[in-house]
């Protein structure tokens, strides 16, 4: 299989589903952004200090397939494409909830850069961020499923923990 087509040398790409969108289109932006975000949590994992933190970033990593795929695919087409799910939401509070017992209670604003991977996890979390808000957009154009903004604003929150557990366990001091 190659890797190009040629079909989006004019501008436009596939949806899962009919047709064609730009790929300045909102939707595509959304998921281009989660795209992005998988891609940070890569590096994030590449410099996990520990079996445990490559452990969740992968699972988290497997779980931005479900939801690139979710926004990929327009609310009319149904459930022909798997879908972000409460469940999903509920599994990353239960992470949060788990790994904020491990940390001292947060005093004041965290710098991020204590060491590599809980950079990397602070990245990612700016990113998460940033897909909440091209979410957010995309709703205000189309229908989307509604749990992704659950999910999405879990999820940094969850990267936000996961920066502090990688510096705490790194034996950084936080600023």
């Amino acid at each position: 299989m190659k890797i190009y087509t040629r079909t989006g040398d004019t501008g436009t790409t596939s949806i899962l589903g009919p047709g064609r969108v730009g790929k300045d289109d909102q939707r595509v932006q959304a998921y281009g952004t989660v795209d992005e975000l998988q891609a940070v949590l890569g590096l994030a994992r590449a410099l996990a200090g520990d079996a445990e933190m490559s452990e969740i970033i992968l699972g988290l990593q497997q779980s931005l397939f479900v939801v690139g795929q979710d926004l990929a695919s327009p609310m009319e087409q149904g459930d022909r494409f798997q879908r972000v799910a409460a469940a999903d939401t509920q599994n990353l509070e239960q992470l949060i909830d788990r790994l904020d017992g491990e940390l001292p209670p947060l005093r004041r604003f965290v710098i991020p850069g204590h060491d590599p991977a809980s950079a990397a996890l602070h990245v990612a979390r700016t990113v998460a961020r940033r897909a909440e808000r091209e979410i957010v957009a995309l709703s205000r154009q189309t229908p989307v499923n509604p749990e992704l903004l659950a999910y999405i604003n879990r999820l940094s929150d969850l990267l936000f923990v996961l920066a502090r557990t990688a510096a705490r366990r790194a034996g950084a001091a936080e600023d």
